[in-house]
């Protein structure tokens, strides 16, 4: 993510998730399911079963981008070949209860090497030395403003197979609304175009993208809960 010096917000009022103490207080209280947002079934279910859907296929390699404790990734590990899922998450706290809690419960650590899972504040991808066929973002930009999107896209072009799919979440502002205000969206969530959680329009997409060898092909509904959007991102040779 843009450090201060880059023109972001202080990390400290971005989000919850930049609490350390906050969220390692959550995890060794046994709730880091409901610290990621809760919903477990439901939503890791239903990203699955999207990727799914878009294509993904066991011989697949996936990154699974602010993956915390793994909602999404415990249907992804089962499903991929062996070593195949990969994840970065802000928290160590919350990648570690993914995997002692929840792959241990599922029995599906030998799919997923330690080594796998990343923590990084800077979407640090390439350590992975990996080209992935798909990534997903499920639950992250919402929480954080434009500027770290297209840092993601730009740490993740290298990592990215041509023709591979970026898919992120996130909160949209129609056109008809003064993207300056609040937004209310159909399951209740405010969101703000500048603090969390944030909104964006196809302007804030298109601009994440620009100069960068990626085409934002599409943005949609998914029938998401709490009514986040999903775009897609496609790389491209430039």
């Amino acid at each position: 993510m843009l450090s201060e010096s880059q023109g972001s917000a202080p990390m400290e009022h971005l989000n919850r998730y930049y609490d350390t103490d906050y969220v390692s207080h959550q995890v060794k209280a046994g709730e880091h399911r409901q610290t990621i947002g809760g919903m477990w079934d439901k939503i890791g279910q239903m990203q699955f079963d999207y990727l799914r859907a878009q294509g993904l296929q066991p011989g697949s390699t996936l990154l699974d981008i602010g993956c915390g404790c793994l909602r999404g990734g415990v249907h992804y590990a089962a499903y991929l070949d062996a070593g195949n899922y990969y994840g970065i998450d802000l928290s160590r706290d919350l990648l570690d209860s993914g995997y002692d809690i929840e792959l241990a419960a599922a029995g599906l650590q030998h799919k997923v090497p330690r080594e796998n899972l990343r923590d990084t504040d800077a979407f640090d991808i390439a350590p992975f030395g990996v080209r992935f066929d798909m990534a997903i973002a499920v639950s992250v930009f919402s929480h954080l403003p434009a500027s770290y999107l297209r840092q993601c896209l730009i740490n993740l072009a290298d990592s990215m197979k041509t023709g591979g799919t970026l898919f992120a979440t996130y909160f949209h502002c129609p056109p008809g609304h003064d993207f300056n205000t609040p937004l209310r969206h159909p399951a209740g969530k405010l969101s703000h175009p500048g603090k969390d959680p944030f909104h964006y329009r196809e302007e804030e997409l298109v601009g994440a993208a620009e100069d960068l060898p990626w085409r934002l092909e599409t943005y949609r509904s998914w029938e998401h809960p709490r009514d986040q959007w999903m775009a897609h991102f496609v790389k491209i040779d430039q």
